[in-house]
Formats: C-alpha cells, sequence, structure tokens
C-alpha cells in the first residue's frame, strides 16, 4: 500500500518551487503574527504534512461566509483547496450532488474520523426537532452531533455558527442556536462576522494545517491574532474622532473630509475585528474607509442591538462624546474614554 501522500510532494509535482512556498509561508506567518523565523517552520510542517481532510457543513445561513472566502487573496481559495486541505464536502462548492454528496462526507467522516476538521456556518434550529433546516432529510441538530463526533477540532465562521447571527435574533421563531450552545466536548473556534474576512478564514486554516491545534482564543473562542483590538483601536478615522471632528450626516463636509463617523452610529469602539488593518478586497477597503460606520457584525446579538444609524454617543458641550447607559446594557454614563477603558479591560480579563 502506498504511502499517503504528502503537501511537500503534491506541490513539487504541480511545479511550485521552494522559493514560491517560503514566500507563501511568510505571507502567512505575518498575517498570523508569528515572527519571521516561524515561515521556515511553517514551511518545513506544511512540507512533511498530509493534505487536511475538511468537512464544511451549511446550515441556517445565507452562503456569504463561503463567498467570502472564494474570495481570498492569500492564500486564494485554490492554493487551499488544492494545495493545503481536502475539501471533501461542501455544498456549494464541490461538484457531486444528491446521494453521491452525502455518500461523499459519509466516506470521508469514516475515513479520517478523529482526524478530519469540521467547519460550520449558519446557525442551528432547535424548536419543533430542528424541521426548519435539513439535508437530505437529516435535520441541522443531527447532523452536526454526528459530524462533531469524528471531528479533531470545529470551526464556526460567521456569526450564525459563532453566536447564533441574524436567525437567532428576536423573536428566534426557528429557535437558532449557535455551534457551542450545542457541542461541548470539541475544541471550538469562532471566526465571527457578516461575513468573516476571507484572509481570517483562510489564516485560521493555515494555521491548523500547519500546527494541528487552534490559535490562542479570546473569552468568546476567537482567534487573539484577528480579534484582540477593537476597529476603533486601529481606525484611521481614530485622530479626527480624538480632535472631536465627527461627520454629522454622510453627506456632509465632514463626511466628505473624512470625520469620524461616531456619531452616525458606528460601533466601532465596542466591535473586536481586524477590519480596519486586514481590510476587503484583498486590503483595498473596508466600510468604514467606504463612509459607512461599522454595524457591530462580529459581536454577539448584533442584530438585536439593532440603532445602527443611533450613535453610542451623545456629544457634550466641548466635543467629548459621552457613552449612553442603554447603548451599553445598562452601564454607567461616563466618558467614551473612561467607558471603553472599561470595557476593554473587562474583555481582556474575561480572558484570563
Amino acid at each position: 500500500m502506498n504511502e499517503p501522500d504528502t503537501l511537500g510532494a503534491s506541490l513539487a509535482r504541480t511545479g511550485i518551487s521552494r522559493r514560491s512556498f517560503l514566500k507563501f509561508c511568510t505571507a502567512m506567518a505575518s498575517l498570523m503574527a508569528l515572527p519571521p523565523s516561524a515561515a521556515y517552520a511553517m514551511a518545513d510542517a506544511l512540507n512533511r504534512a498530509q493534505r487536511q481532510s475538511v468537512i464544511w457543513l451549511s446550515f441556517q445561513e445565507c452562503t456569504g461566509c463561503v463567498e467570502s472566502l472564494t474570495r481570498s487573496f492569500d492564500p486564494t481559495l485554490e492554493q487551499l483547496i488544492f494545495e493545503m486541505i481536502s475539501l471533501d464536502y461542501q455544498e456549494t462548492l464541490q461538484a457531486a450532488s444528491g446521494e453521491a454528496a452525502e455518500s461523499a462526507r459519509e466516506q470521508a467522516m469514516k475515513a479520517s474520523y478523529g482526524k478530519y476538521l469540521l467547519i460550520v456556518d449558519g446557525s442551528i434550529p432547535t424548536k419543533d426537532g430542528g424541521v426548519y433546516s435539513t439535508v437530505a432529510g437529516v435535520s441541522n441538530h443531527d447532523l452536526l452531533v454526528e459530524a462533531a463526533r469524528g471531528a479533531a477540532a470545529i470551526v464556526a465562521v460567521g456569526t450564525c455558527s459563532s453566536f447564533g447571527g441574524i436567525p437567532h435574533a428576536n423573536p428566534n421563531p426557528t429557535g437558532a442556536v449557535s455551534v457551542a450552545d450545542l457541542i461541548r466536548d470539541k475544541p471550538i473556534m469562532n471566526v465571527p462576522g457578516c461575513p468573516p474576512i476571507p484572509s481570517v478564514i483562510a489564516g485560521v486554516l493555515a494555521y491548523f494545517v500547519t500546527y494541528g491545534k487552534l490559535p490562542e482564543l479570546d473569552h468568546l473562542g476567537r482567534p487573539k491574532v484577528f480579534f484582540a483590538d477593537t476597529i476603533h483601536d486601529r481606525c484611521y478615522r481614530r485622530p479626527f474622532y480624538e480632535q472631536g471632528k465627527f461627520a454629522k450626516t454622510f453627506d456632509d463636509e465632514g463626511a466628505r473630509n473624512g470625520w469620524c463617523l461616531y456619531e452616525l452610529g458606528c460601533k466601532g469602539p465596542t466591535t473586536y475585528n481586524a477590519c480596519a488593518t486586514i481590510k476587503w478586497n484583498g486590503g483595498v477597503s473596508f466600510p468604514i474607509e467606504s463612509g459607512h460606520g461599522c454595524l457591530g457584525c462580529s459581536e454577539p446579538d448584533f442584530w438585536d442591538k439593532g440603532s445602527f444609524y443611533k450613535p453610542l454617543a451623545v456629544p457634550l458641550a466641548d466635543n467629548t462624546p459621552t457613552i449612553t447607559a442603554a447603548a451599553l446594557g445598562g452601564a454607567a454614563v461616563g466618558t467614551v474614554a473612561a467607558v471603553i477603558s472599561r470595557t476593554h479591560q473587562t474583555h481582556i480579563g474575561e480572558e484570563k
């Protein structure tokens, strides 16, 4: 019986040079905030590694998370599927359909039992026996439990699978819940966002393939390397915020001059994500750079918090904003800096 193919051998057959491979690993190390020396360790580890079996299940979702991944620039979707992972089941991307597709999933689960990476996007309905979303007549709940049993780890991609997302929003007619609400005996990493940044999805997959484990997570199960800072922390409009220069409408002089969108409802100060640094479309832009405030989509219950165009803060006479108690769920009113500081300290404290 032939030995299982390694990633290094596969790359050699496709004509990818050691130099090109090192450039790829350097990009991955940089993306994950690893030291430069990690690129060589990553290259050696990937060279010996077998292609990682991945099973991707989609439940109550809009396919936006998969669409996001297909727009990944580094690594690209093609690099992930054909070089680093073996995507053995994904309803949207696979060629098979019907019984052939389900047979492929079952065979992959059996062949790589205990070793495959399970990716889930979409929330799981639990009301009325989970009848509101089924695949081949099997409820999402039962399919998740079955697939999770043989998984080495689970990655919940998108806010729906991470926190319930929009299906979970009031009045939650399907009883939608997150992956972590149902599965408690497996390592789970949440990669929230509506949708998540494609490079973030690709980056965490590359990390797992390289090291065989999930990266360090925060108190909400998110990879710290991408979710340690708020949008506000890294926003290029932050200097205008510090100067008290705020756009009053989306088409006034302040908006045209790139002033802070805080008073137009931007949720950047309470939202943890890498949008302001990694950006979208290969680093071209992100919502705030395109003139729209952050919606807070990578946070739990962001839809129910709503009021996307209602500011977190009300400016004082001296242009020092204050966050209202209602905006932060009953927190005491104080200056933005003080409340954000308390929020950040709480965030860090919950991680310990």
